[in-house]
């Protein structure tokens, strides 16, 4: 799994925190270790037992480790801090499979998917309200959660719904079962993982879906997160994970015990310059 830090024990200590001369990959190349942000999500990235884990960092892992780069640490933050955290350089890459969308390309650039994803929803026992995707949440009037700063409190914004937001998946997951939310919208892959690793917890996961707005499926993807300014280190960190997504088998190797499947392979024509572009 290679050597891990603590979120205590590395924040703020990004490596352009104390490098200026040469490029972020060549800092990071001689300082073998790269720091990463991310936001608790599982399976994506999240701590567990004390170590940095998930399917994100396990393709960090791979990659960073062929870029010469053996360590990767972690800074754990809030989703919707993330890439303001990066442009602080609390961290140098943010890793979370952040969806890649036109107003975050803004900001930051992204490396090319490394995940499809869809849409679940997290309801009480029996679904009462007999919830099926956004459009069904809309219509039934309960009262929705989402993550601050994740895709879904966009679907939610553009569909006018008015959405309690919560920090992090595990708040989102709480609200429902204590009845403070109806319901739960985030991806499946990881709505179903906090099910099925708290079944004690009287809350299940519809199936996941393609959100629909104005008409238009939000067929998207998500990325590793890097300043405008890395582009050299986003350019090698794509040629890597070009080999990887090219090959389904070694893809699956390395996100798979995750819960990944081929159905998150990402789709090669979709393309981060097309999703910055807004074309799905």
């Amino acid at each position: 799994m290679g050597a891990v830090a603590t979120a205590a024990s590395v924040a703020g200590c990004s490596t352009t925190d104390t490098a200026s001369e040469g490029s972020l990959l060549e800092q990071l190349q001689a300082e073998g270790a790269v720091t990463v942000g991310f936001a608790g999500e599982a399976p994506y990235s999240f701590e567990q037992n004390g170590q940095l884990t998930g399917a994100t960092v396990a393709l960090h892992r791979e990659i960073f480790k062929n870029l010469g780069i053996e360590t990767v640490e972690g800074v754990n933050t809030d989703f919707g801090a993330l890439i303001p955290g990066l442009q602080a350089q609390r961290f140098d890459v943010v890793s979370a499979g952040m969806s890649i969308l036109p107003q975050r390309c803004e900001q930051a650039a992204f490396s090319e998917p490394e995940f499809n994803y869809t849409t679940a929803l997290m309801v009480p026992d029996g679904n009462p309200a007999n919830l099926t995707d956004m459009q069904s949440v809309k219509d039934s009037g309960v009262r929705l959660a989402t993550m601050t700063g994740a895709i879904e409190s966009d679907y939610a914004q553009a569909l006018g719904i008015d959405a309690m937001q919560v920090a992090s998946p595990q708040d989102g997951m709480d609200a429902v079962a204590n009845g403070r939310a109806d319901v739960f919208a985030l991806t499946g892959i990881s709505l179903n993982w906090m099910a099925n690793n708290s079944p004690q917890v009287p809350v299940e996961v519809t199936e996941s879906f393609v959100a629909v707005i104005d008409g238009v499926p939000q067929v998207g993807a998500g990325g590793t997160v890097f300043r405008t300014e890395d582009a050299e280190l986003r350019d090698a960190y794509n040629e890597e994970l070009a080999k990887i997504t090219s090959d389904k088998d070694k893809y699956l190797a390395i996100v798979g015990e995750f819960g990944f499947t081929a159905a998150e392979l990402p789709d090669p024509a979709l393309t981060t310059a097309k999703l910055c572009d807004g074309v799905s």
